[in-house]
C-alpha cells in the first residue's frame, strides 16, 4: 500500500482540481435529454402522464412522443361519476395540456357534483382535489358555472386547520401539523378566492399572508446558502422528503400570490436560496423529483414572486500559466436572459488570509456577443492558491428590484493554478563528523537525469530544491515526499521540510540504521511533489544510493514480512503434483482369455441344446395383431440384452436406468398383450 501512496496523492490532487466546487447552474439541455429518458407520457397513471406532459411543456421539448389519442381516452374514462377525486383532478390537469375533446355537458355534470360535495369534505386533501378540479374546469370551460356561493365558509374551514407557526393540519381530527399540508392549503385557498362569487374578506387574506411569512421563518438553510423546507413525521402519514415538501410550499405560495392583490414581502435571499436548492440537485434520477424540480423552478420564474437571478461560472479553476480570464454568467433559473445589470467583484481574498482583500470593488465588463461578464486576466497580486470571490449583481433599473431577486453578495470558491518552476535541486552525501560534502550533484528535476551515490552509516544524505510560482514567489505545496526503496522492496517515506525559501531534508543514516533494518545494498530514491493548484505535480525517480550499513545486533528490530499484493490471490496457482498408488499386479493375458472362454461356454451349451431339442414354433400366433405383439416382445428382450452389453462397454448407471425404464414399460405393454392372447387361445382349446 505504501508503494502506491504517492500515486494516490497525485490522483487526489487531479480529482480535487476537476471537482473543486459545484456552482448551481440554470436548466440546460442536459435536463431536456434526461426528460426524454426518464418520463413516459403513455403511463397508465394519469398522475404520471401529467407530470411527463408538464415537464415537456415547461422545457419546450419538441421531439416528445405523441400520446394524445391513448391518453385522452384515459381522460374521458376518468371523468365519469364513479371516478375518485384524485383521478378526476389529474384527468382535468392532463386535459388542460392536451385539449382533449370533452363535451361541455361533462364539465357541467362534474362541476355540479363537486359543488354539491365541497362542503361535505372533511380532510384537507379532499378539499384540495375538489377545489382544484373546479379551478381547472373554470380554465377549460369558462361558460360552466363553478362559482362557490359559500366561499367564505369554505375559506374559513380550510383556515381553521392552520397552526401558529404557518403549518397546517390534514384534518381536524389530526393534531399533527405539516409543512407539506401548508402548500396544499395555500393552493386550495387560492382556488377558493378565484371561485368566490363575491370578494373574500381582505382581513382573512392578510392573515394568510402573515401565515406565509411565519412559514418562511421556519425555513432550513445549508452552509452553501441554499434554503429548503423540511417535513417531519406526523399523523401516521408517510414522511415527505425536503424536495417534495419544498415543491409543495412553492406551489401553494405562488398560487396564492397569483390571485391576491398586494405584495407578499418574501426575502429575496430566501427566494434565491430556494432556486439554488433545486438547481444544486442537478438532474434528478426519479421522475417525481424531476417534475418537482422543473415545476418549482418554472413557478419561481412566473413573476408571482420575485424572479431569482442565478449567477454561475463556466469554470471555477483558472490557470495563470494559460492566462485564463474570469467569466461570469447571469440567467434566470430556466436559462432565460437576465435584465440589464452589472456584476461587481466586491472583494476577493485568499482562504488563508480572509482579513485582507487582494481585489476590491472591481466591475466586470459585459460581453454582448457571449452574454458573459468578464474580468480579464488576473492582477499580479493574485498567485496560485485557493480564493473566495464575492460577487454582487446590481440592476440598472431600480424598478426591477421588485421583480427580480439578486440575493445580495454571493461567495464563490475559486482555484487559481499554475506551473511551478523547479530549480536549484541538489543532492549530496555529507561526512557526519565534519558536515562537509563528500559527494554533491546537481539535478534537473524537469529532465530525466538520475544520480548514483554511495554512503555508509556514518554519513548523511542531503537533498534540497526550490519551487517558484508564475508570479515569482516561493511556493509551498501540500505534499513533498522523499522515498527510499530497498532492492528487496522494503521502502521508507520521509516528509521534506520547508525552510521558507527552499525545501530541504537531511537523512542521518546513523540514526536510521534500525529503521532500515540494517539492510545494506541499493536504495532507489524517488521524489513526489503534489498540490491541487500545482499544474505540474510530479512523481520522479532521482537515482539510487548504495548504503553500507553495519551488521544487525542481536536485539535489532526484525524484518517485517514483505507486503502481499492483494491481487496475487487472483493469479495462477502453483502446480500440484499428485502421487498415485502403484497399480496392483495383474494376471497374465492368456489366463484372462481362458476365463473369458469359460464364461462363454454356458451360452454355447444353451445354443447347442436348442439345436438338439429343436425349436418349437407351434404356439407362435398366426393372426396379424398377435404376431406383431410377439415380434415386438422378442425384440424388446433383445434390446434389454443389448443394453446390458452397452452398459458393460460405455454407458453409465444413470443413463442405463433411464433407458431401461422405457424398455421395461414397453415390454410390460406388449408382453401383457401377447400373454393374454396365448392364455385365451389355450382356454379355447381346453374347452373344445
Amino acid at each position: 500500500m505504501a508503494s502506491n501512496l504517492p500515486k494516490l496523492l497525485l490522483l487526489f490532487y487531479a480529482i480535487s482540481i476537476c471537482n473543486a466546487v459545484t456552482i448551481p447552474a440554470p436548466i440546460s439541455d442536459s435536463h431536456r435529454s434526461a426528460a426524454l429518458e426518464i418520463f413516459d407520457a403513455s403511463s397508465s397513471s394519469l398522475e404520471d402522464a401529467y407530470e411527463a406532459l408538464k415537464v415537456f411543456e415547461i422545457l419546450a421539448i419538441e421531439n416528445k412522443p405523441d400520446v394524445s389519442a391513448t391518453t385522452c381516452q384515459k381522460v374521458v374514462e376518468n371523468l365519469g361519476p364513479s371516478s375518485r377525486l384524485k383521478d378526476l383532478f389529474f384527468a382535468l390537469k392532463v386535459d388542460g395540456i392536451l385539449k382533449c375533446k370533452v363535451d361541455r355537458a361533462v364539465f357541467q355534470d362534474i362541476a355540479s357534483r363537486l359543488k354539491a360535495t365541497v362542503n361535505d369534505a372533511t380532510t384537507l386533501v379532499d378539499m384540495y382535489y375538489t377545489i382544484g378540479s373546479l379551478v381547472l374546469i373554470k380554465d377549460q370551460a369558462p361558460d360552466v358555472d363553478v362559482l362557490l356561493a359559500d366561499a367564505d365558509g369554505i375559506f374559513h374551514s380550510i383556515k381553521a386547520l392552520s397552526q401558529s407557526d404557518g403549518r397546517w393540519r390534514y384534518s381536524s381530527d389530526n393534531p399533527e401539523s405539516s409543512t407539506s399540508a401548508a402548500g396544499l392549503a395555500l393552493e386550495a385557498l387560492a382556488g377558493v378566492i378565484s371561485l368566490a362569487s363575491s370578494e373574500i374578506d381582505q382581513s382573512r387574506v392578510n392573515t394568510v399572508k402573515s401565515d406565509i411569512l411565519k412559514l418562511f421563518d421556519s425555513i432550513q438553510k445549508y452552509d452553501d446558502g441554499t434554503f429548503y423546507f423540511d417535513e417531519k413525521f406526523g399523523g401516521g402519514r408517510e414522511h415527505q422528503g425536503s424536495l417534495t415538501t419544498t415543491s409543495s410550499v412553492i406551489r401553494g405560495v405562488t398560487s396564492f400570490a397569483a390571485v391576491t392583490s398586494g405584495k407578499i414581502d418574501l426575502p429575496g435571499d430566501k427566494i434565491l436560496g430556494l432556486a439554488n436548492f433545486f438547481l444544486a440537485i442537478g438532474v434528478p434520477g426519479s421522475a417525481k423529483d424531476f417534475f418537482n424540480q422543473v415545476e418549482s423552478l418554472a413557478l419561481l420564474e412566473s413573476k408571482r414572486v420575485p424572479i431569482p437571478l442565478v449567477l454561475s461560472l463556466p469554470a471555477t479553476v483558472y490557470s495563470l500559466s494559460k492566462e485564463d480570464q474570469l467569466k461570469v454568467r447571469v440567467n434566470t433559473v430556466l436559462g432565460s436572459a437576465a435584465p440589464p445589470l452589472t456584476v461587481k467583484l466586491v472583494r476577493a481574498f485568499h482562504t488563508d488570509a480572509k482579513g485582507s482583500a487582494i481585489i476590491a470593488d472591481k466591475e466586470l465588463q459585459y460581453d454582448q456577443s457571449s452574454g458573459l461578464h468578464v474580468m480579464g486576466v488576473f492582477p499580479d497580486n493574485v498567485d496560485v492558491g485557493t480564493y473566495v470571490f464575492v460577487f454582487e449583481m446590481v440592476l440598472h433599473d431600480s424598478g426591477s428590484e421588485n421583480i427580480y431577486a439578486t440575493g445580495g453578495q454571493i461567495h464563490v470558491p475559486i482555484y487559481v493554478t499554475g506551473i511551478a518552476e523547479v530549480s536549484n535541486a541538489e543532492i549530496a552525501v555529507l561526512d557526519s563528523d565534519l558536515g562537509s560534502d563528500a559527494t554533491q550533484k546537481k539535478l534537473d528535476l524537469a529532465g530525466t537525469d538520475v544520480v548514483s551515490l554511495s554512503a555508509n552509516h556514518l554519513q548523511k544524505l542531503r537533498f534540497s530544491f526550490q519551487l517558484i510560482t508564475p508570479r515569482g514567489h516561493a511556493f509551498k505545496p501540500r505534499q513533498v515526499l522523499l522515498k527510499l526503496r530497498h532492492e528487496k522492496t522494503y521502502e521508507h517515506i520521509f516528509v521534506v521540510g520547508n525552510t521558507g525559501k527552499k525545501f530541504e531534508i537531511i537523512l542521518d543514516f546513523l540514526g536510521l540504521v534500525d529503521k532500515f533494518y540494517y539492510l545494506s545494498g541499493r536504495y532507489d530514491i524517488e521524489l513526489t511533489v503534489g498540490d491541487a493548484v500545482m499544474e505540474n505535480s510530479f512523481l520522479r525517480p532521482l537515482g539510487f544510493v548504495e548504503l553500507d550499513l553495519p551488521e544487525a545486533p542481536e536485539k535489532a528490530t526484525r524484518l517485517p514480512p514483505l507486503p502481499v499484493d492483494p491481487y496475487s490471490r487472483y493469479g495462477p496457482k502453483a502446480e500440484i503434483a499428485h502421487l498415485f498408488r502403484a497399480p496392483e499386479k495383474r494376471p497374465p493375458q492368456n489366463l484372462s482369455f481362458a476365463f473369458l472362454i469359460l464364461t462363454l461356454l454356458p451360452f454355447i451349451g444353451f445354443l447347442v441344446g436348442l439345436l438338439r431339442l429343436g425349436v418349437n414354433f407351434k404356439n407362435f400366433p398366426s393372426s396379424a395383431v398377435p404376431t406383431t405383439y410377439a415380434i415386438l416382445f422378442h425384440l424388446g428382450i433383445a434390446a434389454v440384452l443389448l443394453l446390458y452389453v452397452l452398459f458393460w462397454l460405455k454407458l453409465d448407471l444413470f443413463t442405463t436406468l433411464k433407458v431401461f425404464g422405457f424398455l421395461g414399460a414397453f415390454l410390460m405393454l406388449v408382453g401383457h398383450r401377447i400373454l393374454s392372447h396365448l392364455a385365451s387361445t389355450s382356454a379355447k382349446l381346453k374347452s373344445a
